[in-house]
């Protein structure tokens, strides 16, 4: 990604996801609803095999026709590359005249998926983006050059549930902070967004709250959610506050009229680096402001 003003489109809010089963186009409306920044129909872990053939067909008929410019992005994750279910998945995406904005992939291992699949959509004439999720050992191993595998990409998600699995750990912040931290560093690597997994205790908001806010300080753009009333709460969380919103002016100001890649803003010494994260701040602050 490109060096950002603060009203570039190319970045946008992704700080709260809510999943849709592909089964039940009618809660799909009420998703988008529901103040996510994604809303995601699921094809993949929340659908029985047996009614994954009707899951893609009803999920994908979703987007036959235009879809509302109200800010929310919309996602289709499909199944793994590496299955039948896949495969079939990329098979009706490529055969359809109306795909889906963007696929989000998972259990990727190696940055071969990505541009196989990239390359198909291409050749199909397809603008679909793609976000792929590290919840593979394999992948958490491959994520820098996934990170950078192809232009469609705009997110990593990290797939705790299943990384804990994978590396026989618990599934809590402390033994997972490194595949974490990995994550992060390599979608910042690549100018990419990067999202947490959800909070799967839904009795505990105050926890929920911690968690995300530990994400968010460890870089991460985003958090799940798995029922609608966590996402207030996750969009407070990362959202920039009017603190943050106003120090990000007073750097961007002070560059502006400086001849030095040094300022001394609040009595602290910034270097030009620190530039592309204020942009940011003030874009996204602007998008969800324009959302209202």
């Amino acid at each position: 990604m490109s060096d950002t003003e603060p009203g570039d489109t190319s970045i946008r809010a992704r700080r709260s996801f809510i999943f849709a089963p592909g089964l039940r186009p009618d809660m799909f409306p009420k998703a988008l609803a529901s103040g996510a920044d994604i809303v995601c129909v699921e094809l993949e872990d929340g659908i029985a095999p047996k009614d994954k053939a009707a899951a893609r067909e009803r999920g994908l008929a979703l987007f036959a026709q235009p879809q509302a410019d109200d800010g929310v992005e919309r996602i289709v994750r499909i199944n793994c590359l590496r299955e039948a279910f896949g495969l079939a998945d990329v098979q009706a995406v490529l055969a359809t005249d109306t795909p889906p904005p963007a696929l989000m992939l998972p259990k990727v291992r190696t940055p071969d998926e990505v541009i196989w699949l990239d390359d198909l959509l291409t050749e199909r004439g397809h603008d679909t983006r793609l976000h792929v999720i590290i919840e593979t050992n394999d992948g958490l191993e491959a994520a820098h050059d996934i990170a950078h595998s192809s232009d469609r990409l705009d997110a990593l998600f990290f797939g705790g549930v299943d990384m804990a699995a994978e590396l026989r750990c618990r599934n809590a912040w402390e033994p997972l902070l490194y595949a974490r931290s990995r994550v992060v560093h390599a979608a910042a690597s690549a100018g990419l967004d990067v999202i947490d997994v959800p909070y799967l205790d839904l009795d505990d908001p105050d926890g929920m709250v911690r968690a995300a806010e530990q994400a968010r300080d460890l870089g991460f753009s985003g958090k799940g959610a798995i029922h609608p009333k966590q996402i207030a709460a996750l969009n407070a969380v990362f959202t920039p506050d009017e603190q943050a919103v106003a120090h990000a002016r007073r750097i961007l100001d002070a560059f502006a009229q400086a001849d030095t890649g040094l300022v001394v803003v609040d009595g602290k010494l910034i270097e030009k680096p620190v530039l592309r994260e204020m942009q940011r701040v003030l874009a996204i602050a602007e998008r969800v402001g324009d959302r209202g």
